[in-house]
């Protein structure tokens, strides 16, 4: 497996991040649930920075599952969405948030992004004829 949510989320740098919205902004807190105890992640995103704590705060967002779920997150091994419809984490609060929070947690490693499929596509296609 790769990386645990654990290091991620110490690791996660806290400048600036471009891919988050400007306008964005509330508390999210991680509970992650593991050997007979819950570690608690919180999370404050305001201007484009991600402030990681640790903490047991109410937050607009709360987020809980199996820290083996939130490793999977962190190794890119499991997409937010796909935990969430397996119901192998339970949400409460700001949903909005929940898409900044896929934004953080990284893709699979051979993900590709959809353009550029549909341009090796297209450059196929282009070729055959």
């Amino acid at each position: 497996m790769g990386t645990t949510a654990a290091r991620f989320l110490q690791d996660l740098d806290p400048g600036r991040r471009p891919d988050l919205s400007e306008t964005t902004a509330g508390t999210l807190r991680l509970d992650m649930r593991g050997d007979g105890c819950t570690d608690h992640w919180y999370l404050t995103v305001a201007d484009q920075h991600v402030q990681v704590t640790r903490s047991a705060d109410d937050a607009d967002l709360l987020v809980r599952a199996d820290r083996a779920v939130f490793d999977e997150l962190a190794s890119g091994q499991l997409h937010l969405a796909e935990a969430l419809l397996r119901n192998e984490l339970t949400v409460r609060g700001d949903m909005a948030l929940l898409l900044l929070l896929r934004r953080l947690f990284p893709g699979p490693a051979d993900a590709r992004h959809p353009r550029a499929l549909g341009r090796a596509a297209l450059a196929r296609r282009e070729g055959s004829r």
